[in-house]
């Protein structure tokens, strides 16, 4: 079996694309590599941010790999927290006070519609392709439910009286805006 790099740092993440790309590939994390950096994430936007760290990768260490980048785009907040999702509420990167934050700054809006944008960038053999996902939903008024990770707890999708956090991995694995971008990514290794 081929082995690929995911450029992540984020033990769930890595659990996540494990389970959907099991049987295709061996997916493998940084520390398979022997990258022990922190991978820049400088671009303005979720696409730019998930090429830098697939070229850092590619660049460094000459190993096909794919990286991602995912953002909560919230409509009354203009889109925020956007690219700095997982520092919305500081360099500390805690999802408890990027919840809190978020919440707090929904006080008082009608509109609580969000969507989760995930945009994954494979380098494959020195050449680079993009897949997007997206999930539709609602961010909800308290926390509820203890799977999942991140915004999980706030985040209802569209069609669902539950929480990402409140269902199972595989079932969200089939909805979510990375289960989505992570499906265009098979399907295309599929064809390689």
């Amino acid at each position: 079996m081929k082995s690929i790099c995911f450029a992540t740092n984020n033990a769930n993440k890595l659990k996540e694309i494990r389970k959907q790309l099991d049987g295709f590939y061996e997916v493998v994390g940084l520390d398979a590599i022997g990258c022990t950096e922190d991978i820049p994430e400088t671009e303005p936007t979720i696409e730019g941010n998930s090429q830098l760290k697939a070229s850092y990768i590619w660049e460094r260490y000459k190993v096909s790999c794919f990286a991602d980048d995912t953002g909560l785009e919230v409509t009354a907040l203009n889109g925020e927290p956007g690219v700095l999702s997982a520092r919305y509420a500081g360099p500390q990167k805690d999802s408890e006070d990027n919840m809190s934050l978020l919440l707090k700054n929904l006080e008082g809006k009608e509109d609580r519609s969000a969507r989760f944008k995930t945009v994954i960038t494979l380098v494959l053999d020195g050449k680079f392709h993009q897949f997007e996902g997206i999930a539709e939903g609602d961010i909800i008024t308290e926390k509820t439910g203890d799977e999942g990770f991140g915004y999980d707890p706030i985040f209802q999708p569209k069609g669902y009286d539950k929480t990402f956090a409140q269902i199972s991995m595989e079932e969200k694995n089939k909805i979510s805006h990375r289960g989505k971008a992570v499906d265009k990514l098979i399907d295309f290794l599929k064809k390689q």
